[in-house]
């Protein structure tokens, strides 16, 4: 029996009661006890990628998809280094993520021992715990392995989620010979299959009876109020703003700008969700005629830089996160609380809104239509793809797909497409919005679709759809590696814009056009439809624009892995077509308000 070997299947056992569905390994030698253990439980899928970031990346999205913990195993050494990406964007997305790293004994640290670095609190306070468990046949450290295990995964859990580490060292000898291969002895757990330790996420503190009145008679009073759901929201705040009859920002990743949002079926909501808030807001008189008297946002920040500037100190604000987290980087919010009071409760089935607040939200609400009309009208005026049709189209596809596929997008410019010209998206919509990299993206599909289709039923997906622009698909070409392999249903959908997009509506455009390509532009020396094909997944290529959502529906059905790319009319084009768009979207609410 070796004490690696068993050490090993301890911890795996002890994350199988907890309920670990599903893990990531990145081959090497150190890690191969848990390697081992991984691949020998029947009650865990083991996903095996050539690249650790790819592999972290797949975990976050798998993770993201089941709204479990999802485990990353990796080597020594920098191996390790190549996870600090994905725990960033767990750490503030608030993914459950278990990160395992193999270390060599702490007697090799320092000695210019092969492969060895100092891994003790590598990623920092990037995790919610870190702990470092010797592999030895200590009894002490024996009896420790399976609460361990047990704490490791109630720490991903949270509150609030988010990733841990769990840094093992492990001494030789690594593999089991073949006469203990099935001899070495786990640490016995709980007798009725039980984790050592449950641990019961607790919920939103409750407000003191007179905050909570308070709080209330404050909502009420409020006759120009307004609902805000960033990323991270829950679907509470589309019941909230129909049960108060406000109007719902609701940013494309919300998952709110679906039909079937929210919880209960007490008020309609979909009459509340205003869409068109970016080119809305860019209307100055609008903007100004309607400011708030009052906001509850919830979840993160709105994606839309132009939306968030509008939502000033000035307005007051209640943030409103179970979490207690601070995501507020206009620093404007007046109040943060964990949770409202039951607001349906308090106005006992609905609300009797007075005159002007009736006029508040069939103001929105003709505003919406209005903007809505605008945007589309200019969206179908020609068959030349552009990134805004591209993004709304796709969205469409999805939501009103049999075949109910969820929909992740990239950073960049592709989510501030979807956020700005999208109205119908489906439910089930994820991006990398903790801090909003590129890297990774291909990655995070593939995982989405691996958590969806094993998760629990309430969590279950069909397809995954990813929208994601050509620098985001050759950042992370390599998670394509071994892709068509996996039994996994993916649609990449990739904007070819041949560059960096949104660096041409920053400052930075006006540098000399030699200067900006060069550091900003980075148009990259590669076809995307051989990239996709040297991995051996089927490509199609789109250079209409009414093709685009036909092409991803024959993906959708195809099965497998495909990718559909969209050549665009580059990337100065993209920057007049959306000026264009919002001076539609002007003169068609100047009109209305005149």
């Amino acid at each position: 029996m070796t004490v690696s070997t068993a050490c090993a299947r301890t911890l795996v056992d002890e994350f199988a009661r907890a309920g670990l569905t599903d893990a990531v390994l990145a081959p090497g030698s150190r890690s191969a006890p848990l390697a081992l253990a991984l691949a020998d439980d029947g009650r865990i899928r083991l996903h095996v990628h050539l690249d650790e970031r790819s592999a972290a990346f797949f975990a976050l999205g798998a993770a993201k998809a089941s709204g479990r913990p999802t485990l990353v195993l990796c080597t020594s050494g920098t191996a390790a280094a190549h996870l600090h990406p994905a725990v960033l964007e767990a750490d503030h997305s608030r993914v459950p993520l278990i990160v395992c790293t193999a270390d060599r004994p702490a007697e090799l640290r320092d000695t210019g021992a092969p492969q060895t670095t100092d891994q003790i609190r590598l990623y920092g306070a990037a995790v919610r715990f870190f702990v470092e468990l010797p592999a030895d046949g200590d009894p002490a450290a024996r009896a420790a392995w399976r609460p361990i295990a047990a704490r490791v995964w109630a720490e991903a859990t949270g509150p609030p989620a988010g990733p841990v580490h769990l840094n093992v060292a492990f001494r030789e000898p690594l593999v089991p010979s073949s006469s203990e291969a099935d001899s070495a002895a786990v640490e016995p757990g709980r007798m009725d299959g039980r984790p050592w330790t449950v641990s019961h996420r607790p919920v939103a503190t409750a407000l003191s009876a007179q905050d909570a009145a308070e709080l209330t008679e404050r909502i009420l009073a409020a006759e120009r109020g307004l609902v805000v759901a960033g990323w991270g929201s829950p679907a509470e705040a589309s019941d909230v703003a129909a049960c108060l009859q406000w109007p719902l920002l609701a940013d494309a990743i919300s998952g709110l700008r679906s039909p079937a949002a929210g919880t209960g079926s007490r008020h309609p909501k979909g009459l509340h969700v205003v869409t068109t808030y970016e080119a809305l807001l860019r209307v100055p008189a609008f903007a100004e005629g309607h400011r708030p008297d009052l906001v509850i946002r919830f979840g993160g920040p709105l994606t839309s830089k132009t939306a968030m500037t509008w939502l000033d100190a000035s307005i007051p604000q209640i943030l409103v996160d179970p979490d207690g987290a601070w995501l507020d980087p206009q620093r404007a919010a007046t109040e943060r609380v964990p949770a409202l009071p039951d607001l349906g409760l308090v106005l006992d089935g609905g609300r009797i809104p007075t005159p002007a607040a009736t006029d508040w939200l069939e103001a929105w609400r003709g505003a919406e239509a209005t903007a809505r009309h605008a945007l589309d009208a200019f969206l179908d005026g020609e068959d030349d793809p552009f990134e805004g049709r591209v993004a709304r189209d796709v969205a469409t596809a999805c939501a009103l797909s049999p075949s109910n596929p969820a929909l992740v997008v990239a950073s960049s410019m592709p989510v501030r497409d979807l956020e700005a010209f999208a109205t119908q998206i489906p439910a089930r919509v994820f991006g990398n919005r903790g801090v909003n990299g590129i890297d990774g993206l291909v990655s995070t599909v593939l995982g989405v679709a691996a958590g969806g289709s094993g998760g629990p039923p309430e969590r279950r997906s069909g397809p995954v759809v990813g929208l994601l622009g050509d620098l985001a698909f050759l950042h992370d070409a390599g998670g394509l590696l071994g892709a068509a392999g996996r039994g996994l249903d993916a649609v990449f959908v990739v904007v070819d814009n041949r560059g960096g997009g949104i660096f041409s509506f920053l400052p930075q455009a006006g540098l000399p056009s030699e200067r900006f390509e060069l550091l900003f532009g980075t148009p990259p020396e590669a076809d995307l439809a051989e990239v996709a094909q040297a991995y051996g997944v089927p490509t199609e290529r789109v250079d209409r624009a009414w093709d685009v959502a036909p092409a991803v529906e024959r993906a959708i059905a195809a099965k497998g892995i495909r990718v559909v790319v969209v050549p665009t009319g580059g990337r100065t084009a993209n920057v007049d077509r959306h000026r264009q768009a919002w001076a539609e979207v002007v003169d068609a609410v100047n009109k209305s308000m005149a």
